[in-house]
């Protein structure tokens, strides 16, 4: 079996040809928007999502075509989310995978625009999938819950509204069940809902990314305190200096990464209890211990 890095660079490289497939490039009236919406979906990114997605589908016999759907749909959401985060109105950065960020290239305007898009095309390619009428509808319903009100919108209102206030840990979980969690779980059901898994497999599958979303916030909060923008490729100190509650204001740079490995380990646990994947396992430890 291929090493977690070479797997890793394949289904990276795979994640990038569905997204330059199906984000538009042409010559419309509208050409600028399409090259927004190009620039933060192409060339950059860790493709956590798409990799979990390319991890259940194995995971559970599914095809790479049926995962490609799922894992661009997922990382279409997310390029939307991170268009978003950055305007002035929202975060306010200007850097973003090591490159200016879209507003500042192309204006406030477009950028807001490119985000809007690609939320319709996300859809779009789920509901092309090579799968059953009834895998596509829940997928979807997944994937419209994960991203809106009750999923990462409602987190990020959330986190707004919280800013220069104490959050207790309970809370500050919560928030980031909807924000970052709820994506982290689209991309790694949604190929088992596309498959039409039995509900046992998308529970075991439920916990386990449940757990992920978490260690991946804790671990973002960690770096975000300790690592420069170079190596992030993103502003660092931008939680401390918006004076955003996070896991290491709340318990300490230590404390955080001791709660990241014991979530790890629950997370593992969750997936071992039904189905077993040595990717899905080997990627949360791979997310506990990232640098950037």
């Amino acid at each position: 079996m291929a090493s977690l890095d070479q797997w890793s660079a394949a289904h990276r490289e795979r994640a990038e040809a569905a997204l330059a497939r199906w984000v538009p490039a042409g010559e419309l009236a509208s050409g600028r928007l399409l090259e927004a919406m190009r620039y933060s979906a192409l060339g950059g990114g860790k493709r956590l999502r798409a990799l979990l997605a390319y991890a259940t589908a194995e995971a559970i016999g599914a095809t790479a075509e049926l995962a490609d759907h799922a894992a661009a749909a997922v990382e279409m959401i997310h390029a939307y989310s991170l268009i978003h985060d950055d305007l002035p109105c929202m975060d306010n950065d200007d850097l973003r995978r090591g490159k200016p960020t879209n507003h500042v290239v192309f204006g406030e305007a477009t950028a807001m625009l490119a985000g809007d898009a690609m939320q319709p095309l996300a859809f779009a390619v789920l509901l092309a999938a090579p799968a059953s009428p009834a895998g596509i509808v829940a997928a979807a319903h997944e994937l419209a819950d994960a991203s809106g009100a009750y999923g990462m919108a409602g987190g990020q209102a959330i986190d707004l509204a919280n800013v220069g206030k104490p959050m207790s840990q309970t809370a500050l979980e919560e928030m980031h069940a909807l924000k970052t969690g709820a994506m982290f779980e689209a991309a790694v059901i949604l190929p088992a809902l596309l498959a039409e898994e039995d509900e046992a497999t998308i529970a075991a599958l439920s916990a386990y990314a449940q757990k992920i979303g978490l260690v991946f916030q804790v671990v973002d909060d960690v770096l975000d305190a300790t690592a420069d923008s170079a190596t992030l490729g993103k502003t660092a100190g931008k939680d401390a200096a918006n004076d955003k509650p996070t896991f290491v204001s709340l318990m300490g740079i230590d404390a955080a990464r001791a709660y990241a490995d014991r979530l790890t380990a629950d997370a593992v646990a969750a997936l071992s209890v039904h189905l077993n994947s040595d990717r899905l396992a080997a990627l949360a430890r791979a997310m506990a211990q990232r640098t950037a």
